[in-house]
Formats: C-alpha cells, sequence, structure tokens
C-alpha cells in the first residue's frame, strides 16, 4: 500500500511542479504519437537521466496503463558492476519498479566503449524480442547530443554524422528505439530524478580520459567558459538534421530506382549510382551496410567512402565491410553479409 501510494503522491506533484510536468508531458506525447504503442521497454543505467526516464515511465504507466519492462545491462568490466547493479535494483523496488538485470558474458578487450554499446542494445533488443516489445527508450539528452557532435565532428564526419540521434530510429525491421529528451538538458533529468528517487548513481568510467567522450565533455565545459552557448551548437545540430532530411528524402527515391533489396543480397546497379553526387552515393551505402549486416551503426564514414572510391576506380571486385561482403560483377554491385 505504502509503496502505490508513493506513486499516487508523485502523480498528483506532476501538475504543481513546471520541470516535472515539462518532462512527464514530453515523454507521453513521444510515446503517444506512436500508432499501436501499448508496451515498451526501459534502459536503465542508473545515471540520473536513466533514473528519471525510469520514474517517469513508471507514473506513465500507472497512469496511462503501458506495459512497460525496465532493464539494465550489466558488462561486467568494472569489479564492483554487479553490487552496483544491485542497488539500482534496491533503490528502483522502493517505488515498485521492477528492475531485470541482464549480464553480459562476453569479453570486452579493446574498443571498450564502442563493443559495449554494441553488446547493450544485442541483449536489449534479445530481451524486446522476447518478452513482443517493439520499443526502447533511452534517456539520450541534448548534452549527449551536443557530445555525439563534437565528437563526430573531431572525426570529421558529414551531414549524416554531425545531425547526431534522433528521436526515433528504426534498429531492426519493426524495433524501434525513441529518444525523447535530446532536446532536454541534463540538469533537468538530475531535478526529477532527485525529486523522485533522491538518490542516483555515478559510473565513475565517465571520468576517465582514455576515453574520447570524456574529453570531449571536458572540452565542453572549456568551450562553455569561453562563452560558446551549448544551445546554440545544439540549434546547428537541428539545422544539419534538417538538411538531411531533405537528402534522405531523394535518397528514398534514389534506392527505389536502382537498389533492389532481395532475401539474401542487395544488388545496385553501380552504373547508374556512380552517376550520383558523392553525398548521396555515401549515404545509399551506408543504408545498404546497416540494412544487410543488420548493425546498429554502420561503420566510420572515411570506410564507406574509401570503398565506394575503390570500386569506382576499378581497384577492387570484392571486399568486406560491416559485416557485408561486397561483390563487383560487371555493372552490378552484390552485397550479402558475411558469413
Amino acid at each position: 500500500m505504502k509503496r502505490k501510494s508513493l506513486n499516487v503522491q508523485k502523480l498528483k506533484f506532476i501538475d504543481k511542479d513546471k520541470k516535472f510536468s515539462k518532462l512527464y508531458s514530453k515523454l507521453s506525447k513521444i510515446i503517444s504519437r506512436n500508432k499501436n504503442i501499448n508496451s515498451f521497454t526501459v534502459a536503465v543505467s542508473g545515471g540520473p537521466d536513466s533514473m528519471a526516464l525510469a520514474g517517469l515511465s513508471n507514473l506513465l504507466m500507472n497512469k496511462e496503463n503501458y506495459k512497460v519492462f525496465f532493464v539494465l545491462v550489466d558488462h561486467g568490466i568494472r569489479k564492483d558492476s554487479k553490487k552496483e547493479a544491485l542497488q539500482v535494483k534496491k533503490v528502483l523496488s522502493r517505488n515498485n519498479i521492477k528492475l531485470r538485470i541482464l549480464s553480459n558474458n562476453t569479453k570486452i578487450l579493446s574498443n571498450i566503449q564502442k563493443n559495449a554499446r554494441d553488446i547493450r542494445y544485442k541483449l536489449l533488443s534479445d530481451f524486446c524480442k522476447k518478452n513482443k516489445v517493439k520499443y526502447l527508450i533511452t534517456a539520450h539528452h541534448q548534452d549527449d547530443q551536443i557530445e555525439t557532435f563534437l565528437i563526430r565532428l573531431s572525426r570529421g564526419s558529414g551531414v549524416e554524422g554531425l545531425s547526431s540521434m534522433n528521436e526515433k530510429t528504426e534498429l531492426k525491421k519493426g524495433f524501434y528505439l525513441l529518444r525523447p529528451f535530446l532536446d532536454i538538458e541534463k540538469s533537468e533529468l538530475s531535478y526529477v530524478s532527485k525529486k523522485i528517487f533522491n538518490k542516483t548513481f555515478k559510473d565513475p568510467t565517465n571520468k576517465n580520459k582514455k576515453f574520447l567522450r570524456t574529453n570531449i565533455r571536458n572540452l565542453k565545459k572549456i568551450l562553455e567558459k569561453k562563452g560558446i552557448n551549448p544551445q546554440r551548437i545544439a540549434n546547428s545540430i537541428r539545422n544539419i538534421s534538417l538538411t538531411k532530411e531533405a537528402i534522405n528524402f531523394y535518397v528514398k527515391k534514389s534506392i527505389k530506382k536502382y537498389v533492389k533489396f532481395k532475401k539474401k543480397e542487395t544488388i545496385l546497379n553501380f552504373t547508374d549510382f556512380r552517376k550520383e553526387p558523392k553525398e548521396i552515393k555515401f549515404r545509399i551505402m551506408n543504408i545498404i551496410v546497416k540494412k544487410r549486416g543488420n548493425n546498429y551503426y554502420p561503420p566510420r564514414s572515411y570506410k564507406i567512402v574509401n570503398l565506394i572510391d575503390r570500386f569506382e576506380t576499378n581497384k577492387l571486385s570484392k571486399c568486406t565491410l560491416g559485416g557485408c561482403v561486397f561483390e563487383k560483377k560487371k555493372n552490378l554491385l552484390h552485397v550479402y553479409r558475411e558469413i
């Protein structure tokens, strides 16, 4: 009874607190505008942003009768990670939130952040598939968006990369990732998290300077001190996203003309393909690699650009990239999944 009354009490609190109400309404609107959504999975890490998402999702579940799963992936990279996961579970249980912990049994020895991210999404998507859930929700926020932009800027990314993360991404056919808080500052999520749980957890790897994102985060603080407004960077990201939408409209038309997605392979008419502007060629190849390789993220942009250049100059007839095999036969490029 105490746990139930606690939820009711906080549902009433929403109407009185503008910050709380803003985030709750944002989450509710984004979920409701996706048709036929009656269940979703919340990715939890224990940080203030994901805890805020968990708390708001729990309240939304009570009010709107959604079926919600709360899932945390324990990578086991740090020796205390299991203990920390159980602490998060204990805090959530006090608010009648049942947390499921998925343990990673694969050793991560290199490219830790990327491989950990890929494994995390694989475990989460497998969980969703098993429980017949089509939507996974994460607490990525505006600060994450800006950091991603700066990381990709440092790597020389084009429009696709610099547009950073999307609110909705199809990870696999019929399975979607939603990021409802991309225009929300981390401080707002921290505020809500503290109001609901009075406690959050910090990941010590966030301060590890061997990771690029940590260094970018520190750079962002320096830029702010020098007068570079994060909100203006966020506005630039939105403007680039609008450019990406316009390009994608053209890309879809081009794909219909000369790309055939078959059951076991994708066939690209290379004669028509090579007439396109560089950015369009890059986008088309990006989509092919992502779909055929069944990857959450495509390979780095320079690798795709290099692949296109080598096929165009006839320096290549067959190669592999992103879990795909590329084989050129006369004027057709055949792409199939690497076994």
